[in-house]
């Protein structure tokens, strides 16, 4: 069965409930449904389920470049590996799938179909939205803005393949940086991209339920994608767990077990990142998720220069962390 996000009127769901509850997918004994709020709060949840999808789906394309043209894995290894990262603690819909994906051969079985595919990913619209609803609400999304990005620069072809002759082509046969990387730090790093990716999407919900009066449990959020839909994974039940015990929290990174699980990684995060620069493998969505992870611990960020900047500039004023008050300068004077 599917996961179903219903909002709108409390009585009307009320008297659906035994429908939607008897077709919805299942995760243990729970269905996966939810009454979520008031008015577009099922709409809204829904649309950043797909913003999620876009930035899950990026950082796994960007472990099959590594994969392949770092570590140079064949489609049946690959089909092995994502097989095997899918029985542990990456299980999840998509992981899945991309096994599968890597085992089809193309009519008359002398291809793999993937092989055979255009690299231009489409988009219908929701993982834009996502982001334009963030970039409304002053949330940091930045691994679901890249994964639209992507899909707007595949369309780009053409131009792509002109650069080459300009910018030289990437994808290095031999990277460069001694250290050397493996299949499991590529999946040890996926999975602290992901958990970021929700992360994200969680705070975003965070905002929007505050600002737009939809009331969202988190936890239930969080239960009602936890199956059937196409970002349920494992990792999901963690999730339920930090805002079932703290409703109010404003970034999954904020929960201890959670950033544990992130902090552990970066260190992946790191050799990928690595690994990918030195190989001229584009990793954006993996980059971006470890600049996520030092951006949201760093206790000093250096965008005071940005503000005496724009002070400088535009007389935006300016506020200072030895006492309180709005100040601006004169800065070409004494």
């Amino acid at each position: 069965g599917p996961s179903i996000m219903p909002g709108g009127q409390k009585e009307a769901y009320e008297a659906a409930r035994p429908i939607f509850e008897a077709v919805a997918a299942r995760a243990g004994d729970a269905p996966c449904t939810a009454y979520l709020g008031p008015r577009s709060a099922g709409h809204y949840v829904k649309m950043v389920h797909n913003g999620i999808e876009y930035g899950v789906m990026q950082l796994i394309a960007e472990t099959y470049a590594l994969l392949k043209a770092v570590l140079g894995k064949s489609n049946q290894e690959l089909a092995d590996i994502y097989a095997s990262w899918n029985d542990a603690e990456l299980n999840s819909y998509l992981v899945e799938i991309t096994s599968h994906i890597f085992r089809r051969r193309d009519e008359g079985g002398k291809s793999y179909l993937v092989d055979e595919i255009l690299g231009e990913a489409e988009q219908l619209g929701t993982g834009m939205w996502t982001s334009q609803s963030a970039m409304d609400l002053h949330v940091p999304v930045p691994g679901i803005d890249i994964a639209v990005a992507m899909r707007s620069l595949s369309a780009l072809e053409a131009q792509r393949k002109a650069a080459q002759s300009f910018l030289g082509p990437a994808y290095v046969p031999h990277p460069t940086d001694d250290e050397t990387l493996s299949v499991e730090h590529i999946r040890r790093a996926l999975y602290a991209g992901m958990i970021m990716t929700y992360a994200q999407g969680f705070a975003q919900l965070r905002v929007a339920s505050n600002k737009l009066e939809y009331q969202l449990s988190l936890d239930d959020v969080a239960r009602v994608w936890r199956g059937g839909c196409i970002i349920r994974a494992a990792l999901l039940a963690g999730v339920e767990r930090a805002f079932g015990g703290a409703p109010d929290l404003g970034n999954l990174l904020l929960d201890s077990e959670m950033a544990a699980r992130v902090a552990e990684r970066r260190k992946d995060l790191v050799r990928v990142a690595k690994a990918g620069a030195s190989s001229g493998v584009p990793i954006p969505g993996l980059m971006t998720s470890l600049g996520y992870l030092d951006s949201f611990r760093a206790g000093w960020l250096p965008l005071n220069l940005v503000q005496a900047q724009r002070d400088y500039f535009g007389a935006h004023t300016y506020r200072r962390v030895d006492r309180e008050g709005v100040f601006h300068t004169e800065w070409t004077g004494e």
